[in-house]
């Protein structure tokens, strides 16, 4: 055989030396020309091909589903099922490497990494990629196991043991907190008591060793068992603002994880960027700690960091990151009478790099604002531009009166939307499904959604309008024909508006269909979906991972443009793409198709 088989790509960059020379004692290769039928419907294949020159064209039936260029293979699932399900033709003239039927199942047999790789549905791929990298990034955030951090042991005392006496274990033992039982309520509670905690005794002024520890405790422990990763524990920290996690195995605590324990899964220092925020005294403060949100991504994302764990990281300081600049901005009763919230990929956790601003202010029915509350929302609005957050083109922003709204008006406005559904009316209300609170009264925000809730039962025609937005940006060539396109030497791709955003809004119409107002991510409305049994568990995981693969490829094209200092698209070119990045996004892509088939006959989105 050639000595030049590229063992560098999937699936063959995982095998052993023994099963590479297994291949290279099985391989031939092959010349067809431009036309030739190469593996037709129901017959039974011989070999895995793997394309050295040209383009094959994969057709079910006169459909165009795929296509294969230079160092992709196919078809690995035909060989396992014993015969094509599909018709492969040469779109140009191909060569191709053909490796024996008999030596592609050896190596199945041999290397299951191999065969999950080759014939696998989309999520075992990712599931397989993930292992992978986890066994060669160990010490980064988000592949880490809290198992594997330094957990540091609990200490017990009861609630009823005086200050100094727990200050005295902790000289003793080298610690800063104590785990405290209190046996005087049923059930029985657990707290904890921290240095922080022994700066308020003293301040109480009752006399230290007569000041039962359990008063100074605090009792709402946060926990996190071992088998979850780092990155889910930075996250718990970040949303709770706490500098420890009580870790768990099954039902035993087995030790405390604090924040100096993590900082050493860090290359980023992200845990430090909320730091910086609790400790900025004004915007131009947090418009520094807003400049390093996007080096963080970049190294969270080469670090092998998951793309949800990475969002769900950035939605947190971005939280924070608002919440701060509004109570900066706003006068404090403004703060406590309205609900600041953000909407959009911001509002479900799904944003990686800055997007325009996405955000909207509630005020409290009867509540009188300030008289230059427009000059305080446009001040917020700048600082966000500030910050990184340009405008929004469409005006979905607190500065603009339509978006700062009594509870009352507010509602007169969804009930608009609902009643009269103008397409900017309906993507007005896909936009404020996604909200999300930031600051201020979380209750104003969940008044209307209850609202939203109660307009919308049996509105089936309103539904279907409302679902059918996963067509907007359906092209007529279709994304599969462009990437045939053999005289567009760079085929560009949309990845948001031929991916995300029929996933994304596909599954926002599910759940309103189906009364799903709690959740406003895409992953959790499609837990919430199963558990309701409005889909089944494959599609949901079909669709999970198809929407982070599809997040991923464009975080990095996007990543790559800032690099080269070029506008942010985040469009996606196939040909730069490795083999295996190809192959998923092809399944991804396929797997949109079938939930938009889906959602046409759920919600008869095509008769609109």
């Amino acid at each position: 055989m050639p000595s030049a088989f590229n063992f560098s790509v999937w699936p063959f960059d995982c095998l052993t030396q023994d099963e590479q020379r297994l291949v290279r004692d099985a391989v031939d290769i092959g010349y067809y020309p431009e036309g030739q039928v190469i593996l037709d419907v129901g017959t039974a294949p011989q070999h895995l091909f793997v394309i050295i020159k040209g383009a094959v064209a994969q057709y079910d039936g006169d459909e165009l589903i795929a296509t294969y260029g230079a160092d992709d293979c196919f078809d690995g699932r035909a060989l396992v099922a014993g015969k094509a399900s599909s018709r492969f033709v040469a779109a140009e003239e191909v060569i191709a490497y053909q490796v024996a039927r008999q030596a592609v199942r050896d190596l199945i047999a041999a290397n299951a990494t191999f065969g999950a790789l080759l014939f696998s549905d989309l999520g075992s791929k990712l599931g397989v990629i993930a292992q992978r990298q986890s066994m060669e990034t160990m010490q980064s955030l988000a592949v880490s196991r809290v198992s594997d951090a330094f957990i540091r042991p609990a200490h017990f005392v009861d609630a009823g043991i005086d200050v100094v006496s727990v200050v005295k274990l902790f000289q003793a033992h080298n610690t800063s907190n104590v785990l405290v039982r209190d046996g005087s309520t049923e059930p029985a509670r657990l707290g904890i008591f921290t240095r922080s905690s022994l700066q308020r005794a003293i301040l109480e002024g009752t006399q230290l060793d007569r000041l039962p520890v359990g008063r100074m405790s605090q009792f709402s422990l946060i926990t996190i068992p071992t088998s979850a990763q780092i990155g889910d524990a930075l996250t718990l920290m970040l949303r709770h603002r706490v500098h420890r996690l009580v870790v768990t195995h099954e039902d035993d605590i087995v030790g405390l994880l604090e924040s100096l324990d993590v900082f050493s899964f860090l290359a980023n220092h992200s845990y430090l960027l909320t730091v910086q925020i609790n400790l900025a005294q004004d915007l131009d403060a947090l418009a520094q700690v807003a400049s390093q949100v996007t080096r963080m991504v970049s190294l969270l994302l080469h670090g092998g960091s998951r793309v949800d764990h990475i969002a769900n990281l950035v939605r947190e300081i971005n939280a924070r990151l608002f919440e701060r600049a509004w109570q900066m901005i706003a006068p404090p009763e403004l703060v406590a009478n309205s609900c600041l919230f953000v909407m959009g990929s911001e509002g479900r956790g799904e944003q990686l790099l800055k997007t325009d601003q996405d955000n909207a202010l509630v005020l409290r029915d009867g509540y009188a604002p300030p008289p230059d509350l427009q000059g305080i929302v446009t001040r917020f609005s700048d600082a966000l531009a500030a910050f990184g957050y340009p405008p929004c083109p469409g005006g979905v922003m607190l500065s603009r009166p339509e978006w700062c709204l009594s509870v009352s008006d507010f509602t007169r406005r969804i009930r608009e939307w609902l009643i009269l559904p103008s397409p900017e009316g309906l993507m007005n209300l896909a936009i404020f499904f996604d909200a999300h609170a930031v600051c201020g009264d979380a209750s104003l925000l969940q008044q209307l959604k209850r609202t939203l809730l109660e307009l919308t039962l049996d509105n089936d025609a309103m539904l279907g309008r409302f679902a059918a937005a996963i067509e907007a940006f359906s092209p007529a060539s279709g994304w599969r024909n462009r990437w045939l396109n053999l005289g567009d030497t760079d085929p560009v791709i949309d990845v948001k508006k031929e991916g995300i955003f029929p996933i994304v809004h596909g599954v926002r119409s599910l759940a309103l269909a189906h009364r799903v107002l709690d959740e406003t991510g895409t992953v959790q409305r499609l837990n919430a979906l199963v558990r309701a049994e409005a889909i089944d568990h494959q599609t949901a995981m079909e669709l999970s991972e198809s929407l982070h693969l599809l997040m991923m490829l464009r975080l990095k094209a996007g990543l790559a443009e800032i690099d080269a200092h070029q506008p942010v698209s985040c469009d996606v070119h196939p040909s730069r793409l490795s083999s295996l990045e190809r192959d998923l996004l092809k399944d991804a892509l396929s797997a949109v198709k079938r939930f938009k088939a889906l959602l046409r006959q759920r919600l008869r989105t095509e008769w609109l």
